[in-house]
């Protein structure tokens, strides 16, 4: 396990500082971590227990329950392909084939070059709009048509290499 710097570490103490006094704070100091580091570290497990007066399994517990918070960082893009039964039905096993052809990433994990994460899930709550991807917080309905998702992504793989080239 890596051990987080001191910016970090002061960035999750704000965080607790700032929701410590709020009924029930727990799920947002945890939603307040992740979107800022991109992950929940165990040791803001550990301050966010002690602030709470919980143990660090009650608050792993939650991390652990909500699909939403991961314990390992994600990459820069975060690709969400729903598997669940319609998106199934209408390709959602083709999109994940094509992505991680793509951009390299496996399923549930990051691109070697820390670009892209992929996340196979059961429903994303827009079977009528199925197949469904989520990129970087953007729906993508329909996304087998006209290659919808795959040319988001091509077009995020350009302004990459377009930043790196610059």
């Amino acid at each position: 396990m890596e051990k987080l710097n001191a910016a970090t570490l002061q960035k999750i103490d704000e965080i607790v500082a700032k929701h410590v006094q709020e009924p029930g704070p727990t799920i947002v100091m945890l939603h307040d971590v992740q979107n800022e580091l991109g992950y929940i570290p165990f040791e803001a497990m550990e301050k966010i227990a002690e602030a709470c007066g919980s143990s660090v399994a009650e608050v792993y517990g939650v991390v652990m329950f909500y699909a939403q918070f991961t314990t390992e960082p994600k990459g820069k893009h975060v690709i969400n392909v729903c598997l669940g039964t319609a998106c199934y039905v209408k390709g959602g096993q083709k999109l994940i084939d094509q992505t991680i052809e793509l951009t390299g990433a496996p399923v549930n994990g990051t691109s070697a070059d820390g670009l892209f994460s992929l996340d196979a899930t059961r429903c994303l709550g827009a079977c009528g709009l199925a197949p469904v991807a989520v990129v970087d917080g953007k729906v993508i309905g329909a996304a087998t048509d006209k290659n919808k998702l795959l040319n988001e992504l091509k077009q995020i793989i350009a302004e990459e290499k377009g930043t790196a080239a610059a």
